[in-house]
C-alpha cells in the first residue's frame, strides 16, 4: 500500500482508506475481522461517521495496544438518537454524541474531527459562525481533536471551508460522474440519472470543481474521497450516466489523479470488496487506465480536456506533459500562480518551453487535447 501526505497536517495516510458504511447491520466479530484485514493490507486511514454505538466500541477495541496503526477521521454532529442516525446542530446532542464517541473509542484523541455533512449555504453560515465550530475549536485546543475537517458534496461549500484557514481536511464526493455536474445543495441529484440530461451538464470537469481541486492543492488542504463508485452506479453500465461500466480500480485511479486528493475511503460490504480496493496499489497501469472508457463512452465523453492520464507520454524531449497541464490548470482555476505551484513547476526537469511541437503526444491523446497549444499556454504562464 502506498501512502500520501494528508495535506498540511503532515500525516502519512494510506491512499486507500476504509469508510464506516461497511459496518452497518453487522456485528463486532465482523468489524474486528474487517479492521484487521484492512491493517494487514496496509490501510491506516479510517472514516467513522456512522454513530451506531457498537461501531464506535468496535473501533475502540480494535485500537487497543496499537493506536499508532490508525489515523482516524471521526465526525461531529453525527448522533445516534432513539435507535436512529441523526445529523444534528443541536449543541446538547452534538456534545453528547462527541462524548459518547470519545468514551467508546477510549483513545484520548481523534486525528481529524469532521464537521459532518454541510451542503447548504445557510447551514454553512450557521455552523461556521456559531457554536458548532467553536466547540470543534475548543476540542482541538484541548487536544481531543488534532486537526479540523468538514464533509460536503457541494464544491462551493468546500471552497469556503478551505478558505477559512483552519479546515485542514475536506471529505468530498469525487468521481467522473459527479465531476461533470454543476454545484447543488441537493445531494440526491447526484444519484439521479435524469440529472445528466440537464443542459448545463458538461463533457469535462465542471469549472467550480476544478477550482476546488486547485485551491486545495495549493493551500495544502487535503481531500479525502467519499462516493468513489457513485453509490455503485459507475460499476454498472445500465446505471452509469456514461452508459459504460468502470472497474473498481479505474474509479480509484480517477480519484487519486485529482489534485489535492490524499486518500479514497472505500465502502466495503465484504472482505472481498475490501481486498479488491486494497489491491489498487499493486494493480498494473493498464488496469488502472480510465482514459479509453471516458473518452469513448456512449454518453458525456470527456473531450479536449487533459485528464492527466499519461497516454501522451513519452514526450520527445522529456516533458512530463500531464504534470505541466495539471500545474497550468491549477493556476487557471484560481486566476493566479500560487507560489507552491510555481515551485513544483520549477522542479520539473523539462519545461513547457522545451516543447518542439512535434505533435507525437497529440496523436496518442485519447481526449483530443491540443497539447502543443497547452504547452504554449504554460510557457507564457510560468515564463519558461
Amino acid at each position: 500500500m502506498k501512502n500520501r501526505v494528508l495535506g498540511r497536517t503532515g500525516l502519512s495516510v494510506s491512499e486507500i482508506g476504509l469508510g464506516s458504511e461497511a459496518f452497518v447491520n453487522q456485528d463486532d466479530a465482523f468489524a474486528q475481522e474487517l479492521i484487521n484485514a484492512a491493517l494487514k493490507a496496509g490501510v491506516n486511514y479510517f472514516d467513522l461517521y456512522n454513530p451506531e454505538p457498537y461501531i464506535r466500541s468496535s473501533f475502540g477495541r480494535a485500537m487497543q495496544g496499537r493506536r499508532d496503526k490508525f489515523i482516524l477521521q471521526a465526525h461531529l454532529c453525527s448522533a445516534w438518537i432513539d435507535g436512529q442516525y441523526k445529523r444534528t446542530r443541536d449543541m446538547g446532542e452534538v456534545k453528547a454524541a462527541f462524548a459518547d464517541l470519545m468514551d467508546r473509542l477510549d483513545t484520548g484523541y481523534i486525528d481529524v474531527g469532521m464537521v459532518h455533512y454541510v451542503d447548504e449555504q445557510k447551514d454553512f453560515d450557521e455552523v461556521f459562525s456559531g457554536e458548532v465550530i467553536q466547540f470543534a475549536k475548543e476540542q482541538k485546543a484541548l487536544g481531543k481533536i488534532r486537526h479540523l475537517g468538514m464533509s460536503t458534496h457541494n464544491p462551493r461549500i468546500a471552497m469556503q471551508a478551505a478558505k477559512t484557514g483552519f479546515i485542514d481536511v475536506i471529505m468530498f464526493s469525487v468521481n467522473p460522474a459527479y465531476d461533470i455536474l454543476p454545484p447543488s445543495e441537493d445531494v440526491n441529484v447526484l444519484f439521479e440519472k435524469s440529472t445528466y440530461e440537464a443542459p448545463d451538464v458538461l463533457s469535462s470537469t465542471d469549472p467550480e470543481r476544478l477550482e476546488l481541486y486547485s485551491l486545495c492543492e495549493s493551500q495544502g488542504v487535503a481531500l479525502t474521497v467519499m462516493k468513489p463508485y457513485g453509490g455503485g452506479a459507475l460499476l454498472k453500465a445500465g446505471e452509469s450516466p456514461f452508459g459504460a461500466a468502470m472497474t473498481v480500480i479505474q474509479c480509484l485511479h480517477y480519484c487519486l489523479t485529482r489534485p489535492g486528493v490524499a486518500s479514497v475511503l472505500c465502502g466495503a460490504q465484504s472482505m472481498e470488496e475490501l481486498l479488491q480496493a486494497a489491491a489498487y496499489s499493486e494493480a498494473p497501469e493498464k488496469e488502472k487506465d480510465y482514459a479509453g472508457l471516458l473518452s469513448g463512452c456512449p454518453a458525456h465523453p470527456f473531450t479536449d480536456k487533459c485528464m492527466y492520464c499519461g497516454h501522451c507520454a513519452p514526450c520527445t524531449v522529456g516533458i512530463d506533459i500531464a504534470a505541466v497541464n495539471k500545474f497550468a490548470d491549477l493556476c487557471a482555476a484560481q486566476g493566479m500562480v500560487p507560489e507552491t505551484v510555481r515551485e513544483h513547476y520549477a522542479a520539473l526537469s523539462a519545461k513547457a518551453g522545451d516543447c518542439i511541437a512535434c505533435g507525437a503526444c497529440e496523436e496518442r491523446c485519447p481526449f483530443g487535447v491540443k497539447i502543443t497549444g497547452h504547452m504554449e499556454r504554460a510557457k507564457k504562464l510560468f515564463g519558461a
